[in-house]
């Protein structure tokens, strides 16, 4: 996307009819700028998610830049917002993350964050009665957080084969082949952190007294 050509400063340009469009453009700057920082993100990864340049984002939020299709889609995209929330006056703000929920293997994700980049929450419903013998284990880069909210999980992580009940925790590499499965009668719900290779989750716990097992 060529970006860095600007057009702002057109001196043959006519000023709009309607100066409350000028106020309405106005207003998207400081929207673009809030939703960034809600996510926690950087003007840097911000121009890696969309390949629109810092200089050129920089000037979107501080209105020195003219906001334009080209410039707001991939913007919408990136904050998983609609993009009249961006141009439009927004309502009142729901403190809860709006999502759709994502069916993958039979399993239902649902993202509890929308920040782009780092760490990523979601909570996954695993259907009941899925004692496939032996599934098929996937890897990729990136490293796993569960936490078992109810029901069973069954977690194949290399050549270790684990049921996680409610209250346990298991915290690995992506990069070892892996699998879950739910052998209960009931639906299994986890709560999984997901983040890039290097980005550990580390759980504290008290130290194992002398007698410890």
């Amino acid at each position: 996307m060529n970006d860095d050509a600007d057009t702002d400063a057109d001196p043959g340009r006519p000023e709009p009819a309607d100066a409350s469009l000028e106020v309405l453009l106005g207003a998207v700057g400081p929207r673009l700028k809030a939703l960034r920082q809600q996510r926690g993100a950087t003007l840097a990864q911000i121009s890696a998610s969309t390949g629109i340049s810092v200089s050129s984002l920089s000037r979107l939020e501080t209105g020195r830049r003219r906001p334009t299709l080209e410039l707001l889609l991939p913007l919408a995209r990136t904050y998983q917002v609609p993009l009249d929330e961006i141009v439009d006056e927004p309502p009142i703000a729901d403190p809860r993350v709006q999502t759709r929920p994502v069916v993958r293997n039979g399993m239902t994700f649902i993202a509890l964050t929308r920040r782009p980049g780092g760490i990523q929450a979601y909570k996954i419903i695993v259907p009941p009665n899925t004692p496939v013998e032996r599934p098929e284990q996937q890897v990729h880069e990136g490293y796993n957080w569960f936490y078992v909210l109810s029901g069973k999980l069954r977690l194949l992580l290399g050549e270790h084969d684990l049921t996680l009940t409610a209250g346990e925790v298991a915290e690995f590499d992506t990069r070892t082949p892996h699998a879950m499965t739910n052998p209960g009668p009931d639906p299994a719900e986890v709560l999984a952190l997901s983040g890039p290779q290097g980005e550990q989750m580390h759980v504290r716990i008290k130290p194992r007294t002398a007698s410890g097992t």
